[in-house]
């Protein structure tokens, strides 16, 4: 190619938006940042502000093309399933958008089982309770659209109403073959098929960032995790990577589509990208609690003053002492889907001190890692070998040797904390031509360090542990999401 070998990536995550150049040696030459919460105006409500979501993409964009000149196109990454409405004509927000924690429609999903199975993290009951707001009669012309397509139809200056596969696959509003919106469901739920986007590949060029200077193509669109399993250099059947950021995310690439929704160890089935038409198919696991397990260590324990000294707290002591944190602050995600499960800590003695607490909090983070790794082996029906870590958690050495001694797996980390930002500028670059093919995107991986396992946690008594944390309040328990 004779352009300049590097490609602008806007990241909209939950609580920042990011613009970064990435150049052809998978390298961030530009970087620029905004913090961008979003409002919680009652318990379980977690709103966002659309117009400040594109005010700070389109500032942010700029000011890298800015600092490094042209690029060859532009890839987004973006939070997942987060539900935003505008009007068609003038582009405007008609009301805040819902986030993808949001659990304002648990109920609703609730009341459409057995007919209809719908969890209130994805977009089609978010979407409904927008309209049932600020259009009972469904006569308004109106665009729906995942954070991807905002920011898409925002850098296009409206000319692009698009989402790709990746994150269509999560709105709940598709096909069980994920090739076309679900008709029924838009029926039942009262939602105009003409204001939903057109789903793309992930990878190709869509058309110019009108609102750019210079115009290049935007040619990638990723949800979150699948640009931070791109990002890993994931790209073959097997590849699998962990991001440990306020929850943390297992991904693993299978190839073809699995013949289940939800597997048995509790794996979610994901698209991880769709290119030339043809999807690539993979697993999620979840945990709900990581680093905010962390945070708790400093905000409501105020053992540790910053997160990274758990990492040097921890290390004054050799073993936990047989005290055991389950972080289940939030409830259990993979493989029990446990919501009423709560934070455990046990074994605690008149001797345990600061540090046994903290190192149990950090390899108990660890052991829902191997939940994770041993639910998609499962699911997966395949080994998964070397594990691929990013977020802020990667960067605590502790943490870190706590999981590879926990999955009895190498750990690799990634060369950037956050490595959405490649997988999307991957994405981008593979459609114009930055890198030629998937094999090249992955020769690019250059782990920071790698972590092998240096000795054997029990992880039977962890089991133990974390079944005392299950169904703390049953009714919570009882309910299926």
């Amino acid at each position: 190619m004779s352009g300049p070998g590097r490609v602008l990536v806007v990241d909209v995550g939950t609580s920042s938006v990011r613009a970064a150049v990435v150049d052809r040696d998978a390298r961030l030459v530009v970087e620029h940042r905004r913090p961008l919460l979003p409002g919680s105006p009652a318990p379980g409500l977690v709103e966002l502000d659309g117009a400040a979501t594109a005010a700070a993409v389109l500032d942010l964009a700029r000011a890298a093309l800015d600092e490094a000149g042209p690029v060859d196109a532009v890839g987004i990454a973006a939070q997942r399933a987060s539900t935003l409405v505008w009007d068609r004509a003038t582009g405007d927000p008609v009301a805040p958008g819902i986030g993808w924690q949001d659990l304002r429609t648990v109920g609703r999903c609730l009341e459409l089982r057995p007919d209809l199975v719908l969890t209130p993290n994805q977009s089609a009951t978010k979407l409904e309770a927008i309209l049932d707001q600020v259009d009972r009669d469904r006569r308004a012309d109106l665009c729906f659209g995942t954070v991807d397509t905002w920011v898409a139809w925002t850098l296009s200056a409206g000319r692009l109403h698009v989402t790709d596969a990746s994150n269509a696959a999560v709105t709940g509003l598709r096909t069980g073959s994920n090739d076309g919106w679900a008709a029924p469901t838009l029926s039942r739920l009262r939602i105009p098929e003409r204001m939903l986007p057109a789903v793309v590949d992930s990878t190709g060029v869509l058309g110019p960032a009108a609102a750019l200077a210079g115009q290049p193509p935007i040619a990638g669109l990723l949800g979150d995790q699948q640009a931070s399993l791109l990002g890993q250099g994931c790209v073959r059947p097997g590849d699998a990577k962990i991001t440990f950021g306020t929850g943390g995310m297992l991904d693993v690439v299978v190839g073809d589509r699995p013949r289940f929704d939800r597997g048995r160890a509790g794996t979610f089935v994901i698209v991880t990208r769709r290119a030339t038409g043809r999807d690539t198919w993979g697993l999620e696991a979840i945990m709900l609690a990581a680093g905010t397990s962390v945070e708790w260590l400093r905000d409501g324990l105020a053992l540790i003053p910053d997160p990274a000294a758990s990492d040097d707290l921890a290390r004054q002591c050799a073993d936990t002492g047989d005290v055991w944190f389950v972080p289940a602050l939030l409830g259990l995600g993979t493989p029990d889907w446990d919501h009423g499960a709560r934070g455990a800590l046990l074994g605690v003695t008149r001797g345990t001190t600061r540090a046994e607490i903290v190192r149990a909090v950090l390899e108990g983070v660890a052991h829902r890692g191997a939940d994770l790794v041993d639910a998609a082996t499962v699911d997966a029906g395949r080994p998964i070998g070397t594990l691929r870590v990013d977020g802020g958690m990667s960067a605590n050495p502790t943490f870190v040797q706590a999981l590879a001694d926990a999955t009895q797996r190498p750990v690799e980390i990634s060369p950037v904390r956050e490595a959405t930002a490649l997988g999307a500028a991957f994405a981008a670059g593979l459609a114009v031509g930055v890198w030629p093919d998937d094999d090249t995107v992955a020769a690019t991986w250059a782990p920071a360090a790698r972590v092998d396992p240096a000795r054997v946690l029990d992880r039977e008594r962890w089991r133990d542990a974390r079944a005392r944390a299950a169904a703390w309040i049953p009714e919570l328990s009882a309910i299926d999401l």
